[in-house]
């Protein structure tokens, strides 16, 4: 195959790509790589990777290595628009080999796949064959469990027999988890002859139906839902494992064994090394179980080099890179073993220990010399692509592209440089990463007099045009000898995005009980009967049909009697909700009058609280307010360059939000979601849309950091259009504040982004169309009520990290409409979070991880007057990074370049209160260490634990406390909640447990709090919403039926009986 790969809307680039390769630079580079020289020294820009890369894989397979997992991500994505899906990324785990923590279920599904498709290159289910690996030097190095593509995954195929229960024991071997309904990766069902099973490299989980023992149907289902999708359609099922380390009997018998060596005691801490073992002989995966592979495989492990095809050249990207990731991993490594597994943090004593931690120590990272050198000797040659200049090192004919990083002097001179190339019959590209942004270039590429023309998917460009199509390329570059210019949407803007025309993804499942997440004796709420007691959870067969039920048990009808007990279906779900009330509720009697006699008290109680919120309602109705226009095109192209994929959720908000403005009342809405779930975004979208109707948009923040992050943001995702947007708050100059003030008067500042200062008197605006309010909670009663007289004449919109029981207000907001948004990001995974003693050594092993990954650290200590010692401690602990301290006692303008240097990456660590606690959005930081996390409410605990992983890393969360004093009652529930609560979207669980570890009485005043004690906080609130429905509708002049009003229902009348027959014959 001479071309990289046919055009297709799959290779988008190949076209560009094959015209780069006709260079004589790379035809050199092909004839000497075709001989397979044991060693190839190649020297070239970072820009040039992906055509090296091309041009390698012409002749067989080809491993690439990157220094970071970014790199891979990012030439992945590239090599994928040349290749499609021949191309595979190998990723490494989230975790250090040592670390008491298992890699996520989708990361292991990757990196088997790949082993799979490798060591069986012509099984088409699983794809084409490979033609290139990227990985990050972190997978490279590090040992695994050998053979591990020859474990056969569960296949299945429509019209196959196979046998059904062979299949269920075969998902249990390789580590699936069987449950009731299926909501994650590495999960599946079992109802009848129906099986449902999430691979963890699958999408969406599948519906498998058998006919006995004959596979008749496969299609894909919503986790949302559970429906089907049927526009996916399923043929084949490749179901790989799980886990890297499989609890076969082999494993299992030699963690009995060790386990033998010091059996755990009565009341021993659960998550010793000897509690572990213990689980693992009877065949219970555990958290952090691969780091034991060294002591349950002994002797036994393999590299990534080892399950390669014969022959298949290494090619190492920015080797002296790679060399140093090396060796800080290997440091790293060692101490994380010495810190993890100590004898100390096992919760053991010296004499007590089943085996000998230094052992652990052989699935630590190899060196990189040592392993360069066992794949030299095993057939693999070992190729490099450096930067830097070397001795008998092939230069490459390659400069890299200019870069205007958004400065239109320089993205002029860019044009005019592809003007000037075409016009003497050269080649010329320009790859934008979406449609509307490549649509966008052609018209900016023709307003300065350069022709353009946009190119079809997998095209290359033609002379004397410059071709515009949309791709994934990070970085341009300059091919003088074949005469063509590269240039890439990062090098005109600066912004590194990534490909937004993907799949959207599902929202999550919204049931408010989650079968699963119940244990016996939790309380629940049922609609019709009234607060119960979950006991468990059971099958029955009922008319023919096999059901599951949900047992609840009520009181007993009689003095005496056993309690009384209710089985609910799975299908009425909805009718049940969680009791949160903050004390134990006396449990209602199936049939009595009581429960309908609390509800109606409740009811009469939360009409007050309706009718307060009615009254603004009529105002706000009375009140003219703007309508906006629908969207122009240029809202399409700002909207297209976001970087990432927006969530079903998002794409629900923002159209909620659009259809609101367009509307001639004032829009007031809340937009409520978790920390980190792209609220930013949805401002963003109707600010731009009120600037494009000649509005002015007002942006109101409660602190100055959060003001400077939010303009940093609106004037990234509106560069390239004609939208001035400034800063104000305390810290704004003088000077600057004047400019400012004048240019909103005069209407040539469109939007302004600010603290309470917009609120001051003196402040004018000349037409203000929006008000965008972040954390309203968070400002003073003075400010609340400027911003509420705002309501009645321009459009609202407030956002809220603060799960919604926390604002009682808002869920109760019938009047201000709500838009909820409960599904992550993609790419976003759950923060890893760790409870436990503070010990220094986990610490400071934490902390040089995350340097490790170039990463940043937030270090929490909430004591002003000693958190200058604690910093030299932390100094001590990890005397290479850069600490700094911030607190809100320092001189605010101090404050606020002490986190704006943090923010810019002129310091690793930053040593601070709970100021960080929320907004702060820094996604390089992505480890958080709390000190005294026992002293923390649960709400601040979970908002600080939103400050990490909202980027492609892993986030860390470490909430310690002092190894050796007791924990209160209420501390311990607060740290077990934070510690069991650590998925993505935990926020509205952790909030309903506050409410139950503080009563409602914190949150709602004493006077609501007996209402919501007796019938629950989930149903308070739902009553609180039909009052307000009722109100609204009776003020429009309609009705509204409560599902406690008779409704009348006609049953016809049953057809007349015949007589019986007689019994014996008339005479």
């Amino acid at each position: 195959m001479t071309a990289p790969g046919p055009a297709s809307p799959d290779t988008p680039i190949a076209g560009l790509v094959e015209l780069a390769l006709t260079a004589p630079t790379f035809q050199q580079l092909i004839a000497r790589a075709s001989d397979r020289p044991d060693e190839l020294t190649l020297v070239g820009p970072a820009s040039a990777r992906l055509f090296v890369a091309c041009a390698l894989a012409r002749q067989g397979p080809l491993l690439i290595v990157t220094a970071t997992g970014r790199e891979t991500e990012d030439l992945h994505a590239e090599l994928c628009g040349v290749f499609g899906d021949a191309v595979a990324a190998f990723p490494s785990w989230e975790t250090l080999p040592h670390e008491r923590l298992s890699p996520g279920v989708d990361t292991v599904g990757t990196r088997l796949m790949v082993l799979r498709r490798l060591a069986h290159p012509d099984d088409a289910r699983l794809g084409p064959p490979l033609r290139v690996v990227v990985t990050p030097v972190r997978s490279l190095l590090q040992p695994m469990t050998p053979q591990l593509g020859l474990v056969e995954p569960v296949s299945l195929t429509v019209g196959e027999e196979i046998e059904f229960d062979d299949v269920i024991a075969r998902l249990v071997d390789l580590a699936y988890t069987r449950v009731d309904m299926v909501g994650r990766r590495g999960e599946f069902a079992v109802r009848g002859g129906i099986l449902d099973v999430f691979p963890p490299t699958a999408e969406h989980p599948i519906r498998v139906e058998f006919w006995g023992d004959e596979v008749s149907e496969m299609r894909m289902f919503s986790v949302a839902d559970q429906r089907s999708i049927p526009e996916i359609a399923v043929e084949t099922l490749v179901a790989v494992a799980c886990r890297e380390l499989l609890l076969t009997e082999d494993v299992r018998a030699r963690a009995a064994a060790l386990a033998e060596r010091h059996p755990t005691d009565e009341g021993a801490i659960t998550g010793t090394l000897t509690d572990m073992l213990t689980k693992l002989a009877e065949g219970i995966p555990v958290d952090g179980m691969e780091a034991l592979l060294p002591v349950l495989r002994p002797d036994d492990h393999a590299l990534l080099t080892d399950q390669l095809p014969d022959g298949t050249p290494v090619l190492v990207c920015d080797p002296e890179k790679v060399r140093t990731r090396a060796a800080d991993l290997i440091k790293t490594g060692r101490e994380f073993l010495e810190a993890s597994w100590s004898v100390a943090a096992m919760g053991s004593r010296d004499d007590q220990a089943p085996l000998d931690v230094g052992q652990l120590g052989g699935s630590g990272f190899v060196e990189l010399d040592e392993l360069s050198a066992a794949a030299a000797g095993s057939g693999h040659p070992w190729w490099t692509l450096s930067q830097l200049s070397a001795e008998s090192a092939m230069e490459l004919d390659v400069r890299a592209a200019p870069s205007a990083r958004g400065h239109q002097h320089d993205i002029d001179a860019i044009f005019a440089m592809l003007r000037a190339h075409v016009s003497t019959g050269g080649y010329a590209a320009v790859v934008a990463p979406g449609t509307g942004t490549a649509h966008r270039v052609v018209e900016r590429l023709a307003e300065s007099d350069t022709p353009a023309a946009m190119l079809d998917s997998g095209a290359s460009p033609k002379q004397g045009i410059v071709g515009v199509l949309k791709g994934p390329l990070h970085d341009g570059l300059i091919l003088p000898s074949a005469n063509l210019v590269i240039i890439t949407e990062t090098d005109l803007t600066g912004s590194r995005a990534t490909n937004v025309d993907g799949k959207r993804l599902a929202a999550k499942r919204r049931n408010t009980v989650d079968p699963l997440a119940l244990t016996a004796g939790d309380l629940v709420v049922h609609d019709q009967h009234g607060i119960g007691r979950f006991v468990e959870m059971v099958e029955r067969t009922v008319s023919g049909a096999r059901r599951e039920y949900l047992v609840l048990e009520y009181a007993s009808g009689k003095r005496g009697h056993q309690a009384d007990r209710l089985y609910v279906p799975m299908d009425s779900l909805d009718q049940l909700s969680r009791y949160v009330g903050g004390q134990a509720p006396a449990l209602s009697r199936l049939g009595g009058s009581d429960w309908a006699n609390t509800k109606t008290k409740a009811r009469s109680a939360v009409r007050e609280i309706a009718g307060e919120l009615v009254s603004l309602y009529a105002k706000r109705q009375a009140s003219p307010g703007h309508a906006f226009g629908a969207d122009t095109p240029w809202q399409a192209e700002m909207e297209d360059a976001f970087g990432f994929t927006e969530t079903v959720d998002q794409l629900t908000a923002i159209t909620e939000v659009k259809a609101d403005m367009e509307k001639p009342v004032p829009m007031d809405r809340v937009i409520c979601g978790d920390v980190g779930y792209g609220k930013t975004e949805i401002a963003v979208r109707a600010a731009f849309k009120a600037v494009q109707d000649g509005k002015q948009v007002a942006v109101l923040v409660p602190t100055t950091l959060l003001a400077d992050q939010h303009l940093e943001t609106f004037r990234e995702r509106m560069a390239g259009f004609p939208v001035i947007v400034k800063g104000l708050s305390r810290f704004t100059d003088a000077t600057e504040s004047r400019a400012v003030l004048d240019g909103m008067a005069d209407g040539s500042v469109d939007i302004v982004i600010g603290t309470h200062r917009l609120l001051q008197t003196g402040v004018r605006w000349k037409d203000l169309g929006l008000v965008v309010v972040d954390e309203e909670q968070r400002f003073g009663v003075e400010h609340k009520e400027h911003i509420k007289s705002l309501r009645t004449h321009v459009d609202v919109l407030t956002m809220s990290a603060t799960p919604i029981p926390r604002t009682l207000e808002m869920s109760l907001a019938g009047i201000r409409e709500m838009s909820t948004i409960l599904t992550p990001p993609e790419d976003r995974y759950p923060v890893l979070t760790y409870v436990g003693p503070h010990d220094d050594k986990q610490v400071a092993a934490a902390l040089r991880r995350e340097l490790l990954r170039d990463g940043q650290a937030f270090y929490v200590h909430n004591r002003v007057s000693s958190i200058d010692q604690t910093a030299a401690r932390v100094r001590e602990l990890v005397p290479e990074a850069r600490v700094v301290v911030a607190h809100g006692q320092m001189p605010e303008e101090l404050l606020e370049r002490t986190v704006q240097g943090f923010w810019n990456r002129e310091y690793d660590i930053l040593v601070c209160t709970t100021i960080v606690e929320t907004g702060l959005d820094i996604s390089n930081a992505n480890t958080l260490i709390v000190e005294r996390a026992d002293t923390f409410g649960l709400s601040q605990l979970h908002q600080l634990r939103g400050r990490v992983g909202r980027s492609r890393e892993r986030g860390y969360a470490y909430f310690l406390y002092p190894p050796h004093a007791p924990l209160t009652e209420t501390a311990y529930d607060r740290l077990a909640t934070i510690a069991q609560n650590n998925e993505l979207g935990a926020g509205m669980a952790v909030a309903l447990k506050d409410l139950e570890i503080r009563g409602a009485g914190n949150v709602l005043g004493v006077e609501q709090s007996g209402h919501v004690a007796g019938v629950g906080f989930d149903l308070y609130v739902r009553l609180v919403g039909e009052a307000v429905e009722a109100y609204r509708a009776a003020a429009d002049g309609k009705t509204v039926t409560t599902a406690e009003e008779p409704k009348d229902v006609r049953i016809p009348p049953p057809p007349p009986r015949r007589p019986p027959p007689p019994k014996h014959p008339p005479p």
